[in-house]
């Protein structure tokens, strides 16, 4: 499911609200997930799972077009862990 699929699912689950309110809700949970993140933080979403930051050291990579060694920078990556409820359906617990 892309973001506009999750918009349009809860704009038509709540006839109530306005597609551009929706689509603002959606885009500010983004938003402040990934500002969040940026900031270092872990968020963690009750039942679904946790967002966090891990650190990659650097370390010398190799090229495999040529095969010569690289050296690859220090860099944060995003890391999602699920949470038991979402794992315990995911098989059919």
């Amino acid at each position: 499911m892309i973001r506009s699929e999750l918009i349009q699912k809860i704009a038509d689950e709540n006839p109530h609200l306005f597609h551009r309110d929706v689509e603002r809700i959606v885009n500010t949970v983004f938003d402040r997930i990934t500002m969040a993140m940026a900031n270092g933080d872990r968020v963690e979403l009750r039942g679904f799972g946790a967002f966090s930051v891990k650190k990659r050291d650097a370390r010398t990579g190799r090229n495999p077009r040529t095969g010569e060694s690289v050296h690859v920078e220090e860099k944060h990556v995003p890391f999602f862990k699920t949470g038991k409820l979402l794992r315990d359906r995911l098989n059919d617990k």
